[in-house]
C-alpha cells in the first residue's frame, strides 16, 4: 500500500498481510514508511537465508526496497553483469538480482529478464512506487486506488482485505464473466475499479498518478531459416528454456500428462538431472472409472493414461500417479473459487487444485507444459479453417447463449455480440503483419495474439492460482519470451509440417 498523503504506519492491515499466505508460507516480511506499508510472504525456492523480502539496497543516497514474486531464468548472466558495474551480492538469490538491476538500469531492467515476475520497488526519498509484469503474464498483479492512496497485490484477495475496498460487482463485472469469461478482457480484475496489470507492462506511480507503458509485444521480422534450420533453433530454444528453469535449492519435479508438450520438458528434464546424478520425479493424473465414461473429441483423441507408462518406461524416471474420484473434484470446487477469487472453470480448476495439492507432498516446483499449442498452433481452431475464419473469439462461438443468462436490467443497452466484438477486434488492430506477408500468415499473427492475450491468460490465471494455493511453485518453459518471438515469425506452412 503507498499512499503519498498520509503516514500509513498506524493502519491495521493484518488481513491484508495475511490473505495470501499460502503463496509464501516459509517466510514472512513487512516493511513501514511513512507513506508505504510493503508485505511478503514468500516461498523459498533459491537462497533461502539471503532472499528474505521485502529487500532493501542502496546505490549512493538512492535507496530501494523491494516486494517480488517470480522466478529470473537469466540470474547468472545479470548478476555478473552487474558485478561487473560494481555491485556486490550477499548470496545467489534472483531477488537481489532483481533489484540490483532495477538500481544499475531503472524500468529498463525489465527488458533484460527472462523469467516470469511480478514486482514492485519503493524509493522512499523521492516516494515514487515502480512496478512491472513479466512479458507473457504469467505471474499476476492486481490494484486498485482508494481515497488516493495505491493499493496492489499478487490476488484479489489481497485487494479485497484491505478494509477500503469492498467486492463490488457492477454491470461490467457481470458482463466479463458471463460473456468473455474465464477470460478477461485485459486490464480488467472484474470487480468494481479494481485492475490488473496487463502483460509486459511497467509503470510508476507518484504524486502525479499512476502512469503504466507496454514495454514489449510480439512484432513481426522476416524468417530466412529453413525448415531444418528452423527445427533445430526451436530445438535448442525449447530445450534452453527448460533446462534454465530446472535451477532450484528445492525439489522439482515435471508434469508428465502423457502428451508431447509434458513429454519433451520430461524427456529434456530427466537428461539434465541424470548429468547431475538425480533422478526426475514425475507426476501424471488419472480420474476413477475415467476408461469406463471417457468420451473422445478434437481436444482428447485419447485418455493420457495410454500414454503415460510408455514415457515413463522410456525415459526411466519416478512417476507418481494422482487418481482423482468424484469426492475430491466435488470438495475442491470450492477451495477453486476461494483459490481463484472468481467464478472459474469449475471442475477442470477443481481437479487441478487436487493434483496440485497431491504433487506439494513430494516437491515445492513443478514444470508444465502450459502455453505450447497457443504458440505452436497446437489447437483445433488453428487447423480447422471455417473456425479460424470465423468472426470472434475461436474458442468462444456461442455469445447469444451466454446473453440469455443475463438478467433484464444488465441487457438493458447492451448489444452483446458486440461487447465481445469489440474485444475481439482491440486484439486484431494491435496484431501487427509484414507487408509481404500471405493472407494465410496475417491471420496466424492474429490467431497467435488471440490466443496467446486470451486463451492463455485463462490457463495461465488458473495454473497460478491452484498451484499457489497449496504453495507449489509452477513452471511453464514454453512461455519463454523468446520462444513467443521466435514462432510468432515463423511461417504457418512449416508449423503446419511439424504438426502434419
Amino acid at each position: 500500500m503507498i499512499d503519498l498523503a498520509q503516514d500509513v504506519r498506524g493502519l491495521d492491515l493484518t488481513e491484508m498481510k495475511t490473505s495470501m499466505k499460502s503463496r509464501g508460507p516459509d517466510q514472512h516480511g513487512e516493511y513501514f514508511s511513512e507513506n508505504a506499508a510493503l508485505f511478503h510472504n514468500r516461498l523459498c525456492v533459491i537462497d533461502a537465508d539471503n532472499g528474505r523480502q521485502p529487500m532493501m539496497a542502496a546505490a549512493g543516497s538512492r535507496q530501494c526496497v523491494l516486494v517480488y514474486n517470480g522466478e529470473l531464468y537469466n540470474t547468472a548472466e545479470l548478476r555478473g553483469e552487474l558485478k561487473g558495474a560494481g555491485f556486490e551480492f550477499s548470496g545467489h538469490s534472483d531477488t537481489e538480482v532483481v533489484l540490483k538491476a532495477y538500481l544499475r538500469w531503472g524500468a529498463a531492467c525489465v527488458e533484460r529478464f527472462n523469467g516470469i515476475f511480478a514486482f514492485a520497488v519503493w524509493e522512499p526519498e523521492i516516494r515514487r512506487l515502480f512496478l512491472a509484469r513479466d512479458r507473457m503474464g504469467v505471474k499476476p498483479l492486481f490494484y486498485a486506488m482508494r481515497r488516493g492512496a495505491f493499493l496492489f497485490a499478487s490476488e484479489l484477495k489481497g485487494l479485497l482485505a484491505h478494509p477500503w475496498v469492498s467486492p463490488q460487482a457492477d454491470a461490467d463485472s457481470v458482463r466479463e464473466l458471463l460473456l468473455t469469461g474465464p477470460g478477461r478482457t485485459p486490464g480488467c480484475g472484474v470487480f468494481k475499479e479494481i485492475y490488473e496489470l496487463p502483460p509486459a507492462y511497467r509503470g510508476y506511480f507518484d504524486e502525479y498518478g499512476l502512469h503504466t507503458e507496454r514495454y514489449w509485444k510480439l512484432t513481426p521480422r522476416p524468417h530466412r531459416e529453413s525448415f531444418s534450420d528452423t527445427a533445430a533453433h526451436v530445438r535448442w530454444l525449447v530445450a534452453d528454456a527448460i533446462e534454465r528453469q530446472l535451477v532450484s535449492d528445492v525439489p522439482i519435479g515435471t508434469f508428465l500428462s502423457g502428451g508431447l508438450d509434458s513429454g519433451i520438458i520430461s524427456s529434456v528434464a530427466n537428461s539434465y538431472m541424470r548429468r547431475r546424478g538425480q533422478k526426475l520425479v514425475t507426476f501424471s493424473v488419472d480420474y476413477r472409472d475415467n476408461r469406463k465414461y471417457f468420451r473422445a473429441g478434437k481436444f482428447q483423441p485419447n485418455t493420457d493414461t495410454d500414454y503415460i507408462p510408455g514415457l515413463r518406461d522410456w525415459l526411466g524416471c519416478e512417476n507418481v500417479l494422482v487418481t482423482l474420484d468424484t469426492d475430491d473434484l466435488v470438495e475442491g470446487l470450492f477451495e477453486a473459487v476461494d483459490a481463484r477469487d472468481l467464478p472459474g472453470m469449475s471442475d477442470v480448476d477443481s481437479s487441478l487444485l487436487q493434483f496440485c495439492k497431491r504433487i506439494r507432498e513430494h516437491v515445492t516446483v513443478a514444470l508444465s507444459g502450459e502455453c505450447a499449442d497457443e504458440i505452436f498452433g497446437g489447437y483445433p481452431w488453428y487447423r480447422d479453417e471455417k473456425i479460424r475464419m470465423a468472426e470472434g473469439f475461436p474458442w468462444a462461438q456461442s455469445i447469444r447463449w451466454r446473453a440469455s443468462f443475463l438478467r433484464p436490467e444488465y441487457m438493458e443497452g447492451l448489444d452483446a455480440r458486440a461487447y465481445v466484438l469489440a474485444r475481439y477486434y482491440d486484439t486484431i488492430r494491435d496484431t501487427d503483419s509484414l507487408p509481404e506477408d500471405s493472407a494465410a500468415d496475417r491471420r496466424m499473427r492474429e490467431m497467435m495474439r488471440l490466443n496467446t492475450d486470451w486463451f492463455m491468460q485463462t490457463l495461465l490465471d488458473r495454473k497460478d492460482r491452484m498451484s499457489m494455493y497449496s504453495a507449489l511453485e509452477v513452471r511453464v518453459p514454453f512461455c519463454d519470451h523468446r520462444i513467443a518471438e521466435y514462432l510468432y515469425n515463423v511461417p504457418w506452412e512449416m508449423k503446419e509440417v511439424g504438426l502434419g
